[in-house]
């Protein structure tokens, strides 16, 4: 997050300000010095340390874990990493639910529509936008909050998912596995309900983590001149999505869920079977309701 110094400077004068500019910038660097020093970074080489890059590049997403616990150690060394995750005005809008125990990994699995690593996983993580205890904090300290509304949700959606992927991140370089699980959205007013999540808190995604039991081939990924834009936004031409999507068309797996589906392409298989239009119009009634009743939408 970037500080606006001249917010905080009107009226003082030049040698002044000076001084603040250069009281920020000192700052960071002894932050930054001490965070290099703690994770043995080189500040003298600007190249992103090549193990960081791999960690990045070779993600897979794990869906079968073995037995082996998490160490609680390990565990909260992640957590303590996803919570230095950059955000809004440092408000932290955002808890984590963790869950560990067995019955109550199983009273989850339903809203993730019993997917096997709900249960399987040693650990599940319900992320969660959560604006009741800043709110708590201001009106404690004679303030009056203005957050039961949409840009403050999204806000905190924005950071919520920031978290969560500084904790992905940090697992993955421990040697764990990840899944994210997208159902959380589509049955929120279930997961608030068992998870007991007070007006102002939303869960937003779940994760699931422990030592991966496969070894799953790699996702494939659009080409980057498909996905970056320099300066401004260019539009596509049905030539340019051709190129773009021609390699994901070609693998063998996607043009066996066209033929097992009776489709002509891979992209009716995404409308017409795994993302359909009535599934998405259900399921955002769905969250738009529990966004009016948990005090985000008037």
């Amino acid at each position: 997050m970037q500080h606006d110094i001249s917010q905080n400077t009107q009226g003082i004068n030049a040698i002044t300000k000076i001084r603040i500019i250069f009281s920020y910038h000192s700052l960071f660097r002894i932050k930054f010095c001490n965070f290099a020093v703690h994770f043995s970074i080189d500040t003298t080489n600007t190249k992103i340390p090549q193990a960081m890059i791999s960690t990045l590049i070779n993600h897979r997403t794990i869906r079968k874990y073995k037995s082996t616990p998490i160490a609680p150690e390990l565990l909260t060394e992640l957590l303590e990493a996803s919570c230095r995750a950059s955000n809004t005005g440092n408000m932290q809008t955002y808890s984590i639910i963790v869950s560990t125990d067995t019955e109550k990994k199983k009273a989850l699995a339903p809203f993730h529509f019993n997917q096997a690593m709900t249960t399987q996983a040693p650990v599940v993580l319900t992320f969660c936008v959560d604006f009741n205890r800043f709110n708590q904090w201001c009106l404690l300290r004679k303030a009056e909050p203005g957050y039961g509304n949409f840009l403050s949700f999204s806000s905190g959606l924005i950071d919520t998912i920031i978290a969560a992927q500084n904790f992905c991140i940090a697992a993955e370089s421990k040697g764990l596995g990840i899944c994210y699980l997208g159902t959380t959205t589509y049955t929120a007013d279930k997961i608030i309900e068992q998870l007991s999540l007070p007006n102002y808190v939303v869960p937003v995604t779940t994760i699931t983590v422990g030592y991966a039991d496969e070894e799953p081939a790699q996702e494939d990924r659009l080409p980057l001149e498909g996905i970056v834009h320099y300066e401004s936004y260019k539009d596509y031409t049905a030539a340019t999505i051709e190129k773009i999507y021609a390699e994901k068309e070609a693998i063998a797996k996607h043009k066996q869920f066209i033929a097992e589906n009776s489709k002509e392409t891979l992209a009716q298989v995404f409308t017409d079977i795994r993302y359909t239009k009535a599934n998405n119009e259900h399921f955002s009634k769905v969250l738009l309701d529990v966004l009016k009743k948990q005090g985000f939408w008037d």
